[in-house]
């Protein structure tokens, strides 16, 4: 792929099998033209934090290469999240949250983006799956690794490591 710039994308999803929603999406973003993906974090599932629903989310993130600028890639997360039901005005449970967490170190704000992800290293639901993928990227604005930023978050919240287990063979994703 020319001119491949290498992603991180946060995947949430708090309604229905959470597991496959992840999976799907994740098999959807590996479709669109100029993404290729690269692995897939184990799968973790989460309290929810700074919302009202009782529903957990099972989160993970994904490594891809692209060749669609920041804004573009987002713009087809968000066509992704629709095509599952999403509706970004609603802010409780949802069927799939993805988030664009880094576009190689870029650094820049916008009403439509800002990156890396502003919330990034204060969520141990990202952070705990980023650490898998890639425990040394350092963020460009704080200066430190993912493992860093894990180590220095003090959460109340649960998060729990899961794996791809589908009752017929566990999937490794890469």
């Amino acid at each position: 792929m020319p001119d491949a710039q290498l992603a991180y994308v946060g995947l949430g999803s708090n309604l229905g099998d959470g597991r496959q929603n992840l999976l799907a999406a994740w098999q959807r973003l590996g479709e669109l033209a100029g993404v290729e993906t690269l692995r897939l974090s184990s799968p973790y599932l989460s309290e929810p934090v700074g919302m009202e629903s009782r529903q957990w989310f099972t989160n993970a993130v994904g490594e891809l290469k692209t060749s669609l600028p920041p804004e573009a890639l987002l713009a087809a997360m968000l066509r992704i999240e629709a095509e599952f039901g999403r509706d970004r005005s609603k802010t409780v449970d949802r069927p799939l949250d993805l988030d664009l967490l880094y576009y190689e170190d870029l650094v820049m704000r916008g009403d439509f983006l800002t990156l890396p992800h502003p919330e990034l290293a204060n969520r141990l639901f990202v952070l705990a799956p980023l650490a898998e993928l890639a425990p040394e990227r350092v963020h460009p604005l704080l200066g430190r690794s993912t493992l860093a930023l894990l180590r220095m978050l003090e959460r109340p919240e649960r998060v729990e490591r899961q794996t791809w287990h589908t009752g017929k063979e566990d999937l490794c994703i890469r």
